[in-house]
């Protein structure tokens, strides 16, 4: 990232002055794959509202950065955020630590008489172009989005499309186009999608609920990359909306359930260069609430409103791993730990997410039973495009009975990206001497 500072000055006097950053990455579509910086990648993510309890949606910088860190834990590398602009913040944060990003003006579920509206579609207009101008120099941005879950396979929808993408290219020509489209899942006929004039998909899908039984989800996506043969997809949307459940407890279940399913099937189409999951929390609306409300939050976060983690968030953390670390112990003569080895590998472009991992770090702690430090160390890893596999040693300690080794991968950036913890019992008797052990009298 680099910093550029403009000022306005009369007679050496200061009297304005707007300090920026901005970076530069290169992100292209080249035969239905997504490559940055001429890498191919397979990115995954969350959506988050702007909303929480204590604050509303008059956020501070503050829950944005709690919130945002969450989203890093969870290996979020994109996502769409939501349906309408975002405070600065988010952009910021985005740029320093490396998640693309699809910006969306609030255009949602607008029918074909809404879409064909010449005041719509001027506003529409002025909306896209605030958003470019306030937005426009952040190097996360890499799409910009104008609708989601409108009626576009229609004329009308598709004529909508045709004026925006004809205006963000004026505005904005380096930048792709497109929108949220809901129409695929249902079966819209492809010779009326305005999907067929976006530079990419974008699709949102939610099989196991509002689209119908899982099971109708692989011959969607069979049916969709057939239908689309030169485009790239994006799933914007999928998860587990609450009401799909008898209460919060089993709705959890299911979304556990729902993205280790589906970004299973996702990973075997390798025209899908990207899953973004609805949501990061529970939001505040007055639909889709449980049966006998009609306003409160909507279940269908991986922390609810107050940012209770559920069982959900260490799933999608766990499945989301860009590498995965294997350890095991090393003993001695009497099985008295000695050292670790450890098998570390990124995942490869078979597998959704999937991208270089480069400039990383393994660090390690072993800790014993009171949680005291005992050893660390630091291996520096140039590249993880080939499984590595490296040891830590140490002098044994016959009164160390319980230890713990935590692995952690790091970013260049510092950040966690994978963990691992390992526990050793040194083993022993249950107490009885050998000698005083005695084979019980059979005859009696």
């Amino acid at each position: 990232m680099y910093s550029i500072s403009v000022y306005v000055a009369e007679s050496g006097k200061t009297l304005d002055q707007r300090i920026d950053t901005f970076g530069n990455r290169k992100v292209e579509i080249n035969n239905r794959h997504l490559l940055l910086n001429g890498d191919r990648v397979r990115l995954s993510g969350m959506t988050r509202h702007e909303e929480s309890p204590w604050e509303g949606l008059a956020e501070t910088s503050g829950t944005i950065k709690r919130d945002y860190d969450d989203l890093k834990l969870l290996h979020t590398t994109l996502t769409r955020p939501v349906h309408y602009p975002q405070h600065e913040k988010v952009f910021d944060y985005a740029d320093q630590h490396g998640i693309l990003l699809i910006p969306e003006i609030p255009l949602w579920q607008f029918s074909e008489e809404q879409l064909l509206n010449p005041q719509v579609i001027a506003l529409a207009k002025q909306m896209i172009q605030e958003m470019i101008e306030q937005a426009g120099n952040h190097p996360s941005i890499f799409a910009w989005s104008v609708s989601n879950e409108s009626d576009m396979s229609t004329p009308g929808g598709r004529a909508y499309f045709h004026a925006m993408k004809e205006w963000v290219n004026q505005l904005d020509p380096g930048r792709f186009v497109t929108f949220a489209d809901n129409d695929i899942a249902y079966g819209a006929d492809p010779a009326k999608e305005a999907a067929n004039d976006a530079d990419f998909i974008m699709m949102n899908e939610y099989y196991g609920a509002w689209n119908g039984p899982e099971e109708g989800l692989i011959p969607m996506l069979d049916r969709a990359g057939r239908q689309y043969p030169e485009k790239m997809f994006i799933v914007s949307e999928f998860g587990t909306p609450g009401v799909f459940a008898t209460d919060s407890i089993e709705a959890d279940k299911l979304r556990v359930h729902t993205l280790e399913h589906q970004l299973d099937a996702f990973q075997k189409y390798d025209w899908i260069a990207g899953a973004i999951f609805w949501c990061y929390q529970d939001y505040k609306s007055h639909r889709n609430l449980f049966p006998g409300y009609s306003a409160g939050y909507v279940d269908h976060g991986v922390v609810d409103e107050n940012r209770q983690r559920r069982p959900s968030f260490y799933a999608w953390q766990h499945r989301t791993a860009p590498a995965a670390l294997k350890a095991q112990w090393k003993y001695g003569k009497w099985y008295e730990a000695v050292g670790f080895e450890v098998t570390i590998g990124r995942r490869n472009l078979e597998e959704l997410p999937s991208y270089p991992l480069r400039g990383y770090n393994l660090r390690w702690e072993l800790r014993d039973g009171t949680n005291r430090l005992l050893h660390e160390g630091n291996f520096p890893l140039a590249d993880l495009d080939h499984e590595q596999k490296l040891e830590g040693n140490w002098t044994a300690d016959s009164s160390q009975l319980r230890l713990t080794l935590r692995l952690f991968l790091t970013n260049p950036r510092g950040d966690t990206e994978s963990e691992e913890q390992v526990h050793y019992l040194f083993p022993t008797s249950s107490g009885q001497e050998i000698q005083d052990m005695k084979l019980p009298n059979l005859k009696e």
